[in-house]
């Protein structure tokens, strides 16, 4: 995850971390879900929604699905033409003011492709994460020292540390108190005889990864080799879920220079019941630090 773009300036590492995380996503989604549920109940399709304010059908489509925010004034002029009542008019202007906040990675953009940035903001928002990966440790898994290697292979000299420093702030959520993330992955095995960095930087992968386990909010499970040949597609799959009451399951299917984002619910679905598999046919969560053990002395 995050290949690398231009470095375009560099602020240092504590003035990042000392701004506080906030992210528009879940606002974006919790707006957009109740517009739709409004629109629709007024009866007007997107078409006549996007002429109150002179704008077109997809932008009402994008409003609708939390890809984008939209000024108060905006929003107030949709909520007249749905019939909002005056409460709810209070309370979905307030929630469209948080739509345009930065996103917690915006610092930091000059290095993130687009693709991942939505994933980005809903990791963090997240209360699970479920995660298939065959190729590396998953990024909320890594040592800096793993994840040092990994990036100096395709990132310019002067982007690793960034790239590192970003990559460990996001396993803050691992730690988020009250509620810290809820994360389940398998992994197959073949992710690990991957020599990433040399046999010492390995072993402390191998180590770190046994130390999560001992996380109640942590579960790894580790799959035979060549497992994700029994799965649809190609590359990691991750299934998020929000805290919020009826907001849609995210599906992120990253590739190697895009990545997917299904939305039907059906494809959503399908996607669960693969990972689902995946859970039954790996090796149960106990034996996790037993495998990871057995596999520390060949290195």
């Amino acid at each position: 995850m995050s290949k690398g773009v231009t470095n375009t300036g560099r602020q240092s590492a504590r003035a990042r971390a000392a701004r506080p995380c906030g992210d528009p996503l879940v606002p974006r989604m919790l707006l957009g879900k109740r517009l739709r549920e409004l629109r629709d109940r007024s009866g007007l399709s997107r078409r006549e929604a996007g002429r109150l304010l002179h704008a077109s059908e997809s932008k009402i489509a994008r409003l609708e699905v939390g890809k984008t925010g939209s000024r108060p004034r905006e929003v107030a002029r949709l909520l007249a033409g749905y019939g909002a009542e005056e409460d709810e008019r209070t309370t979905l202007l307030a929630l469209a003011e948080q739509t345009t906040a930065r996103a917690w990675w915006q610092d930091d953009a000059d290095i993130l492709p687009p693709w991942v940035r939505p994933y980005l903001s809903a990791e963090q928002a997240a209360k699970l994460v479920r995660t298939f990966e065959a190729q590396y440790v998953p990024g909320l898994l890594q040592t800096e020292e793993y994840a040092r290697a990994l990036f100096g292979r395709e990132a310019p000299e002067d982007e690793v540390e960034r790239r590192v420093e970003f990559r460990m702030r996001r396993q803050r959520v691992l730690r988020r108190r009250p509620r810290p993330l809820n994360l389940w992955i398998v992994l197959d095995e073949q992710a690990l005889w991957r020599p990433i960095g040399g046999r010492e930087i390995m072993r402390g992968q191998i180590r770190h990864i046994i130390e999560l386990c001992r996380r109640p909010n942590v579960t790894v499970q580790i799959a035979p080799l060549g497992i994700s040949g029994r799965i649809k597609g190609e590359g990691p799959l991750t299934l998020v879920r929000f805290p919020q009451q009826g907001l849609q399951d995210m599906v992120y299917l990253e590739r190697a220079d895009r990545a997917l984002y299904p939305t039907r619910r059906a494809e959503i679905e399908q996607h669960w019941h693969d990972f689902n598999t995946l859970v039954t046919e790996a090796a149960p969560p106990e034996r996790t630090p037993w495998r990871l053990a057995e596999l520390l002395t060949t290195f």
